[in-house]
């Protein structure tokens, strides 16, 4: 176990949001260190799903993002030999991390020809409240209900 709690690093906010949250997308969203096109993908994402959803882009990725982030969790726990998967309530800053890590991760997997039109899909199907990464917080809350009957072993 380590010594002490490591400080906590606070992001600067994106040029053109002037968002904290755009840019920990956009840190997610990153490979290989090239920000600059990560950027790019995320601002072209936002003014398709701007154009195809005639309101807000930034407003529809806001509603998407809260609608994909889960309440509870399940987390295993080593009682008398067995293992149960004991269901927990997640840290606000984990219900963030996790609904931006679905959503790239959805988005990479889906059909569409560039990664701009797979994450400006996505958005819009979350923000709607359909699509992969909603069906993986529906599992997730799903697998918690199905396991509330070992929510007295919590940790």
């Amino acid at each position: 176990m380590r010594k002490s709690k490591p400080k906590k690093r606070y992001l600067l906010p994106d040029p053109k949001f002037n968002d904290t949250l755009v840019t920990k997308f956009v840190n997610y969203l990153m490979e290989s260190g090239k920000k600059s096109v990560a950027y790019g993908i995320f601002y072209d994402a936002i003014a398709l799903v701007e154009k195809k959803a005639n309101e807000s882009g930034l407003e529809v990725w806001k509603r998407a993002m809260n609608n994909l982030m889960p309440s509870l969790e399940v987390k295993s726990r080593r009682v008398g030999g067995a293992t149960f998967q004991v269901p927990v309530e997640i840290r606000p800053e984990r219900k963030i991390n996790l609904s931006i890590k679905w959503l790239i991760d959805y988005s990479r997997a889906r059909g569409e020809k560039t990664m701009m039109d797979k994450l400006a899909a996505e958005i819009i199907a979350a923000s709607k409240g359909e699509g992969a990464a909603i069906k993986k917080k529906d599992d997730t809350h799903r697998m918690a209900e199905a396991n509330k009957a070992f929510s007295h072993f919590r940790f």
